[in-house]
């Protein structure tokens, strides 16, 4: 029998219509095929609404090594995204006006070297542009340090990980010391006017819990986020959004490793919601790897699971293919549609 890494990325084949019995100590387990649970909420084959989201991996190369990671990013890796394909992607941009927003994300995106080129191009087209930082980012090195004027200058939302507002809980998911140079980050931010009533400055944090549990409701913990920080640092923000960790890469390595895969995949499955399924990013959201390759979203991206049909490079970009696909599914789905349900954006019902 196959091992159980095998098993989940081999369930990523949306054309495997297969159940698999899984043993655990809590007796049988069995791991439902996501697209049968589509089915019974009759939303199968899953396909896309209107194409408005343009998120763009600009590389995995980042200056932390997190333990919940789904891309596998860290200092060591060497994928970039090219201005070539850049170029490309700006090409898809002014030739589709629907494509509003702009999310930009790695790695740590700022450490392309055409970054900043990207995002000034992007705002000569109109675009809103989101940027995932890291916060650390900011205090990494000094050609780092005017990031927020920057940010400002381009009037970019920032959405930013801060998992935990604990020095403890933060630090041992993203690492010694992280904590500290985040709520630097985050106090340089302000002081521009990001998360600032009024200023227009958006600043979003990230919540992702620190193991095999879903994320509490989005909005009674974000109360708890800007009390304490508020109260702690003086510090203010927008929005808080709560991502669950999808079986992917990092943190499926952490739940075999532990002994807990079966348990969390068991606690997605029984939390599935069909109205969270009914809203998941990909049917909005086009992915594009550091390669220009294209994918349904950042987690099949991860998994080497591009679109469906043969426009599937950014080269080669078809509005009317890519709206009319249908959406690639697997087992790590399941971490899209628990709960409350969970996007780029946060909750999604």
């Amino acid at each position: 029998m196959k091992s159980l890494k095998a098993q989940h990325n081999f369930l990523a084949d949306t054309n495997e219509q297969i159940e698999i019995l899984e043993h655990s100590h809590s007796g049988e387990f069995l791991l439902v095929p996501f697209q049968q649970k589509l089915s019974q909420s009759n939303l199968y084959p899953l396909k896309p609404t209107k194409l408005e989201i343009f998120q763009v991996n600009l590389g995995k190369m980042c200056n932390q090594t997190c333990t919940h990671c789904h891309v596998d990013a860290g200092p060591d890796r060497k994928e970039i995204m090219t201005k070539e394909t850049m170029q490309q992607c700006l090409n898809v941009l002014q030739n589709n006006p629907s494509l509003k927003t702009v999310d930009l994300t790695g790695g740590a995106p700022e450490m392309n070297p055409d970054f900043r080129w990207f995002v000034e191009e992007i705002k000569k087209l109109d675009r809103h542009v989101i940027v995932r930082c890291n916060l650390t980012i900011v205090l990494a090195n000094k050609k780092y340090h005017d990031l927020p004027e920057f940010y400002k200058q381009h009037r970019i939302e920032v959405t930013s990980s801060l998992p935990c507002y604990t020095r403890e809980n933060t630090d041992r998911q993203r690492g010694r010391g992280v904590f500290e140079h985040s709520i630097k980050a985050l106090q340089m931010l302000n002081e521009v006017g990001y998360g600032i009533e009024g200023t227009g400055l958006i600043l979003n944090l990230v919540y992702n819990p620190g193991g095999a549990a879903l994320p509490p409701p989005q909005k009674v913990l974000e109360l708890e986020y800007k009390r304490e920080l508020g109260q702690m640092y003086h510090l203010s923000f927008n929005n808080l959004f709560t991502i669950t960790n999808l079986p992917v890469n990092r943190f499926l390595d952490f739940l075999l490793r532990t002994g807990k895969y079966e348990m969390y995949m068991e606690k997605l499955v029984n939390a599935y919601n069909y109205v969270a399924a009914a809203n998941v990013m990909c049917r909005n959201t086009i992915s594009v790897g550091w390669d220009g390759y294209l994918y349904d979203c950042d987690f099949n991206q991860m998994l080497d699971i591009k679109v469906d049909g043969d426009s599937n490079h950014i080269s080669q970009f078809s509005i009317r293919k890519i709206t009319s696909r249908e959406i690639i599914m697997g087992q790590h789905c399941y971490g899209c549609t628990a709960g409350s349900g969970s996007s780029c954006s946060g909750a999604l019902a």
